[in-house]
C-alpha cells in the first residue's frame, strides 16, 4: 500500500482536486492524473463497476500518481472489502444516515483494532509479499486509508452533531442536488434555504474538527468552496467533457 498523497494534502492544510466518474476505462484514469488531478473518485453507485474494474482503475491512477477512491454503493463489509483489497485508498459513502451505519462503515475500512476489516494477501498488502511485516501493513493501512461519509438527506443533516463524534471519520462529503431533493426541491440546490443548511452543514463539521468536500462544476465554484472551508472538491468526467466541449463548439456558430 502506497501512501495516500491526498490525505497528507488535506492533512497540511492545502485542498485536493478532483474528479468522480461511474466510467470503468483506466485509461480516463491515467488521462486524470496526467491533468495533475488529485484524486479520482470512481463512482460505484451510479456505474456499472465491478472488482475486476477497480483494481485496473486503481494501477492506473497509481502510475500516474493519483488517489484512487470509490462511492460504494452500500454500506455492505464484504463489497467494501474488494475495493479495499484493490487498493482503494478511501470511500465515499451515500445514503448512510445513522451512527451505527457510519460505525458500520468504519469498522469495514480499518483492520482491527479500529474495524473489522479481514486481512488476506491480496493487493493492497503486496499480496503479502512486499517489504513489510503483517504488524507494520495493518498500522499503516489504518493511518492510510480515508472514511467519508456522504451527506445527501435531511435525517443524516439532523444526525450531523453525533456523527462527526464517532471516531475514525476523517471528513464529510455533501451531496447538494440529493439533499435539496431532500429537502422538496426537485430542481437542483440553487435555492437560498438549501444554501443555508449547506452553510449550516459546512460549520458544524468545521467546528468538529473535521473536514469536508462537496462537488463543483467550475474553477469559480471551487474558489467559492475553498473560501468556505472545503478540504476537498470534485467535479464530473462528464462535466469537464461537457464544458470544454461546449467551448469548442463555439467555434462553428
Amino acid at each position: 500500500m502506497k501512501e495516500n498523497q491526498l490525505k497528507k494534502r488535506i492533512s497540511e492544510g492545502n485542498v485536493g482536486l478532483g474528479v468522480i466518474s461511474p466510467t470503468t476505462d483506466p485509461t480516463i484514469c491515467e488521462y486524470i492524473g496526467l491533468l495533475g488531478m488529485d484524486f479520482y473518485m470512481i463512482d460505484g453507485e451510479h456505474g456499472a463497476i465491478t472488482a475486476s474494474n477497480v483494481t485496473n482503475m486503481v494501477r492506473a491512477c497509481e502510475l500516474r500518481n493519483t488517489t484512487p477512491l470509490a462511492r460504494i454503493r452500500s454500506v455492505d463489509a464484504k463489497l467494501i472489502l474488494q475495493y479495499m483489497d484493490a487498493g482503494i485508498m478511501g470511500v465515499m459513502m451515500p445514503t448512510i444516515d445513522n451512527v451505527d451505519d457510519v460505525k458500520t462503515l468504519v469498522e469495514a475500512i480499518k483492520y482491527p483494532p479500529f474495524g473489522k476489516r479481514g486481512l488476506g494477501p491480496v493487493r493492497a498488502a503486496d499480496y503479502m509479499q512486499g517489504p513489510m511485516s503483517q504488524e507494520e501493513y495493518v498500522g499503516f493501512a489504518n493511518e492510510q486509508t480515508l472514511v467519508m461519509p456522504q451527506i445527501e438527506t435531511m435525517e443524516c443533516v439532523k444526525n450531523l452533531p453525533e456523527l462527526c463524534k464517532i471516531e475514525g471519520v476523517d471528513g464529510f462529503i455533501i451531496g447538494p442536488r440529493d439533499l435539496a431533493m431532500s429537502m422538496g426541491y426537485y430542481d437542483g440546490p440553487a435555492h437560498d434555504e438549501v444554501k443555508k443548511v449547506l452553510d449550516e452543514i459546512f460549520a458544524t463539521i468545521l467546528d468538529s474538527g473535521k473536514w469536508f468536500g462537496t462537488v463543483a462544476g467550475n474553477a469559480a465554484g471551487a474558489e467559492a468552496l475553498i473560501e468556505k472551508g472545503a478540504s476537498m472538491v470534485m467535479n464530473s468526467v462528464q462535466g469537464l467533457i461537457k464544458t470544454a466541449g461546449n467551448a469548442f463548439l463555439q467555434a462553428r456558430k
